[in-house]
Order: C-alpha cells, then structure tokens, then sequence
C-alpha cells in the first residue's frame, strides 16, 4: 500500500464532511443567524473584543489549537498499524473533535465570549461550574507535563543501564578508551557489537559509548563482562537544543520590532524573522560540532529546568513580549510546513512500510503498554477529538467573530485541517520501515523484554537503516522515545523521496540535506510544544490567580506582581514535577486521559446548552460521542488505576529500597489525579443530563446573560 490513494480518500471524506455535516450542524443544531450581533460587535473594546476578517481569524485559531497532539499521538499509535489509527482519526475528526470545536465556539459567541467553565456555571449550576474549573486546572498540569516530556526525550542525554550483561566485540576491532569523567571510565563500543543478557542478544550496528566506575578489560574471546554500574551514554541534541534556544531572542526581536521599532510592518516582520529562524537552525550544526556545543548538550533534567525558567519568565512577561511574536512565527512554520508535507506525501507516494494491523503489539508493546482498546483513543486523542480545544473555542476567538456564519468555517474548518495532520504524521511514521520505527521508540533498557517480537515485525517490514539515519542526521537516534525523533525522520524521509521524484538533486546533495531536514522537522516540533508550554502556563496562572483571590484579594488577578509569581511558580512546579515523575509511556496515557476527559465535559455542556436553547431533539450530536470518548476513557482510567494500585501494593510489600517512598508517592498521586478528574467529569456529565431530563419533562429555564437578553429559548 502507498501513501497517495490513502490520503486523496482521506481527503475526499473530510471535504464531504465539512460540505455536508457541518451545514447540517450549523443550520439546524445551532441555528446560526447572522442577523445576530456578536460579541466582537457588541462589546468592541479593541483589546479583548474585536471583529476580525475571518481568514485572519482562522489562522489565529488554527494556530491557537495545533499543539503536540496530532504530531505525536499518532506516531505512537502506529505501534498497532497504521489502518486503526486512520480510521479513528477520520471518524474521530468528523463526527466528533470538529463538531465539538464548532459547537463550543457557537455557544460561546452565542454566550457572548464567555468561557467553556463560566457557561457551565450559567447552563447547568454551580455545581457543575465548579467541578469543570477544578478538572481544567488539573488536567492543564497534566498536559503541559505531558507536552514537556515530548521535548525531553527528543533533546536531552541520559543513562541506560547495561550492567551485568555482557558485550561481544566484532572480530579484529577494540574497546576504545574515550577518557574518565566525574570518576567514570568511558569507552567506545564498535558497530556491530553485541549484549548479551539472561533473555537473548541483541545486535548494535550503530557506535556508542559506554561507561563505568572500574577499568573494563576484553577477554581473549572479544567479550567484556559489565560491571552493575555499567551504563550506557546517549548525548543530548546541541544542535536541536541551540536552534529551540535561539527561538527565543528571536521572537523578542521580533515583538519589539512589530510592536516598537517598525509598528504595522507585519510583513517586514515575518520575513525578517522567518530568515532568522532558517538560519538558526543552520548555525546549529556548526554549534554542535564548536567547542561551545558542550554548552547546549544538556541531559535529561537539564531540559527539565531550562522549560521550567521559560516557561515560568514567558508566564509573567507581558503578552506582547514574547508569547504574541512567538505564536505569530510558529504559525507560518505550521502552516508553511504541514503544506510540504501534504505535497511531498502526493509528489513522494511513499511506500506504507508498517503493516495495516500489527498483530504482534495488538494487546501493548514497547511504546503504547496497553491493549489497541482502549488505549488507541486516548494515544491518539487531539488528532480525533481534543477538550483543549473548547478551552480556544470558549477563549479568544468567540470575542473577534465577526458573524456567527463564521464560526463554521473557523471551528469545524480548523479542526480537519488538525485532523489532516494526524493523517500526515500516521503517514510519515508508516512509511519508515518496522526496524526502524522500534529502534527509535523503545526504551533501550526494555531492548532485552520486547527484543524477539520486535525483529518479528521488523524482518517482515521493511530493512534497518537507522545506522544511515544517525550517520546523515549526526544525532544518537536509537531509544528516542516520545514520537518527536522519529516524526522528523519520516519528515526528512519525505522529503527526500519527493526531491528524488523531481530528479533535480545527486544522492550526495541529498545525504548533505537531511541533517538540516531533519534538525528543522525538530524545531517544528518543538515550537508547537513550547508555544502550548508558555501559553498554557499562563492560562494556569489566571485560573490558579482567580481560585486564590478567593481566599485573598492581594493573592488575586489584581494583586500585583508578587500574585502573578506566586502562581505562576505553583503551576510551573506543578507541570515540571509531573513531567519527570514517571516514564514517557506512562504521562502520556496520562495526558490523554485528561484530554478526553475535557472532551467529555465540553460535549456535556454543549448537551445541557442544547437542552436549554430548546433544541432537544438535536442533542444526539453531542451524546453520541460523549458516550464513546466515556467508555474509552473510562476503561483506560481503569485500567491505569488497577496498575497504579498494584505497583502501591508492590512497593509497600517489597524489601526497602532507595526509590520506594518516591514511587509509592508517585503511584499515588497518579491514581488521585485520574480519580479527581473522572469524579470531576462524571459531576458535569450527570448534571447535564439531569437538565435534559428536567426540560424534557416540560420545565423551562431561561439563562441570564449579563449584558445580553435573556438566552433561553426566546433566542
């Protein structure tokens, strides 16, 4: 199977959707009348509200909720093959994620722009309103956690333990002393040497280094037994980190210049900073291979904490600082480079290397540690259907629509385009071939555990070239885990096999390029999770601003300054906490699960505001995909909570151990978070129904809102 057919169908059922389901929605569900007057219009104040062309419009929104999600869920997902995940994904896309965008926005611009929580408050009680801000909170921590670990994974070094395993080298070569660092001995291993364990062997085509307390000696037979403290050293990326680095003074050059220097000069602006984001990332790989690329070359926690001070400083500067200019540049990026890929897919007609339905990881794997159902939902989550999405669609962009005809084209529009994205980042991980894709996406010390089956599926499909991907990419690629590193080797790969088809470049111009592919797909990435990191942290601060002012005015959004770090420090500790506590595969389930969960109290409220608006009969809409994203959500919030409880009862039954109170407190921290958010769900979702109930049986509520005529059924 290749690429081309799959993506012209995909596209063919999307424009159907779009022509057909969304006129249907916006005609009879939500009655769109433009004779209405919008907030943007009512209330135009040129800062908050403000009526805006609609092209513009879509970009701000499009831009506003194209995070991580579509990029990396999807890449995950394959795991299971790549013919589960589009079908989820198209149906997924247009019958629930777009519909639910549209939905919101409608409601919201009907609720004169007001948010996903206060329109809970109003349309189904205080109650409800409360348990819906409380599950937003939570669920923010969550995702930016989730988010920065993608970053993580694709930037810093670590260790993986090797120890107690034994290493074959290659006939005729040797252990090449690197030197002693911090009171440790390191080594070169060859290519092509083995490890040899209690399970099996494994084969590493590819140089690495390794490293210990004690002097490692080859026997006569080539081996070298490991001592315990044997680990091996994965290097951080210089050249990704310098480029998401240099982002940074770019953006501040680039508000001061729209904003001080040049005023109105948007054009001026956008080149000028576009230019300097492609330089960026070619200077990186003369910073790697510099003497200051040591510099850049940060480990794990080292990561950690640089997006914890971003995203802390970005929180607290004012918008137009740094937050403004950045989301402005990472929206030509997106745009401009989800256009390549849509065109180089058609062009390249890259060959789907990952089998249609994998068999062999249908009941978990190395990457996705959970059965296809339920697991396959809440690892695809955004491309599908995403509640971070309700919060855009009941922030910003109801205040600047300018008719409520709009808001088709903006929600649901934005929402395939997402979906289209998914499509493309499903395609880019299929299209590598199976060896790879594992080599990339398993945790080098879950190698020995998943060995056997992954050469089962790898020899089937496709032959290992990840040796010539880190060998053109310069970059350590193997135990990459998070979906980033091997989204931009399929990027690279496309967009090598789309030049090929031009036949307008040597293969040796083509090795040359994909470093600078490649580092550029990184940066793509990591700007559409920094953008969400920086944004995200600030929504948290007013949400974490709003609840203390209750307690006290100077703690509250006008307490000053002292205020805004207080709470900008406490979200900030919060996100970065979650995102070192555990394992990639574990936040992620994580992320998804609160994603959902949001998903399921936006479709809530979309279902009691029906009920109100007096559109009853239409409510299916909302129900039906409410019920499902429950039943997927729920059964995977189960099943975490039956892990949870038994890694508890593990660590408290087993024999002390340097790590056991941190991970019994992790384990339960976990389990309260997925208890609170679903208890916070199930709040809003029985309210909501108990308001349809209640009108279905004849009573009439007719909702108040402030500076507007009553919005009940008289609308």
């Amino acid at each position: 199977m290749t690429a081309m057919p799959v993506l012209l169908v995909i596209l063919s059922l999307m424009a159907i959707a779009y022509r057909y389901y969304s006129a249907f929605l916006a005609a009879k569900v939500a009655a769109l009348d433009d004779s209405r007057v919008t907030p943007a219009e009512r209330f135009n104040d040129g800062q908050n509200f403000h009526p805006t062309n609609k092209w513009v419009l879509f970009g701000h929104h499009f831009a506003a909720i194209s995070g991580a999600g579509p990029l990396i869920g999807p890449v995950l997902a394959a795991q299971f093959g790549y013919m589960p995940g589009l079908v989820w994904i198209v149906v997924g896309v247009c019958l629930a994620g777009a519909a639910q965008d549209f939905m919101v926005l409608a409601m919201s611009t009907r609720r004169n722009g007001r948010s996903l929580a206060q329109i809970a408050y109003t349309d189904l009680g205080k109650v409800a309103g409360t348990a819906a801000t409380a599950a937003i909170l939570f669920i923010l921590i969550i995702a930016l956690g989730g988010l920065g670990k993608v970053v993580v994974k694709a930037l810093g070094g670590e260790e993986v333990k090797y120890g107690g395993s034994t290493l074959i080298l290659p006939a005729a070569t040797v252990l090449d002393n690197a030197g002693e660092t911090d009171g440790q001995y390191s080594y070169m291993v060859p290519a092509g040497s083995s490890l040899k364990w209690s399970g099996g062997t494994m084969v590493v085509k590819e140089k690495y280094v390794i490293a210990s307390a004690k002097p490692l000696a080859v026997a006569a037979d080539q081996s070298v037994l490991l001592p315990a403290d044997a680990v091996r050293k994965v290097p951080g990326s210089a050249w990704g980190t310098f480029t998401i680095a240099a982002t940074i003074p770019i953006a501040l050059f680039v508000g001061l210049y729209m904003y001080k220097l040049r005023p109105g000069r948007v054009v001026e602006a956008s080149l000028i900073g576009g230019a300097m984001t492609i330089g960026a990332t070619v200077a990186g790989h003369w910073v790697a291979n510099h003497e200051i690329g040591q510099y850049f070359n940060l480990s794990a926690s080292g990561v950690t904490w640089s997006m914890a001070i971003y995203g802390f400083v970005a929180a607290v500067l004012p918008v137009w600082v740094l937050l403004a200019p950045r989301d402005y540049l990472s929206s030509f990026l997106k745009i401009g480079t989800i256009a390549l890929l849509v065109v180089g897919v058609l062009v390249a007609n890259p060959k789907l290397e990952a089998p249609a339905l994998n068999h062999t990881f249908l009941s978990g794997g190395p990457i996705v540690k959970g059965t296809i159902f339920p697991f396959l939902f809440i690892t695809i989550m955004c491309g599908a259907i995403s509640g971070f999405h309700a919060l855009v669609s009941s922030g910003t962009t109801p205040k600047m629509v300018q008719k409520e005809s709009q808001t088709r084209m903006i929600g649901y529009g934005a929402m395939l385009i997402e979906g289209l994205v998914a499509v493309i980042a499903l395609i880019a991980a299929a299209s590598l071939s199976s060896s790879d894709y594992y080599a990339m996406n398993t945790e080098l010390s879950e190698v020995p555990k998943y060995h056997d089956r992954i050469l089962q599926v790898g020899g089937a499909h496709g032959v290992e070239e990840i040796g010539r991907y880190e060998e053109l990419t310069q970059e350590a690629l193997r135990g990459r885990t998070g979906g980033a590193v091997t989204l931009a080797v399929g990027m690279a790969h496309i967009f090598e096999q789309a030049t090929k088809a031009f036949g307008t470049a040597s293969q040796h111009v083509l090795d040359d390029l994909w470093k600078y592919w490649f580092h550029f797909a990184i940066m793509f990435e990591a700007l559409f999770i920094l953008t969400t990191i920086d944004a995200g942290t600030r929504i948290g601060r007013f949400l974490v601003q709003e609840a203390l002012g209750k307690v006290s005015p100077k703690l509250g959004l006008s307490g000053g300054w002292l205020s805004g770090f207080l709470a900008t420090g406490l979200v900030v500790c919060g996100w970065a906490w979650f995102l070192q506590s555990d394992s990639f595969s574990v936040i992620w389930k994580m992320f998804g699960i609160a994603n959902q969960v949001l998903a399921v109290i936006a479709l809530s409220v979309i279902t009691a505001w029906l009920a109100n608006e007096g559109r009853v009969k239409y409510i299916w809409v909302s129900v039906i995909p409410m019920l499902v994203i429950i039943i997927t959500t729920t059964s995977s919030g189960a099943v975490m909570l039956s892990q949870l409880f038994t890694g508890i009862h593990t660590q408290i039954n087993n024999p002390p151990a340097d790590d056991r109170v941190k991970l019994i407190l992790t384990y339960s921290f976990q389990a309260l978070l997925i208890l609170a958010m679903l208890g916070c769900a199930a709040t809003v979702v029985i309210s909501s129904l108990r308001r349809v109930m209640r009108v279905r049986a004849g009573e009439k509520f007719v909702i108040e809102v402030p500076g507007d005529t009553p919005a009940g059924v008289a609308h």
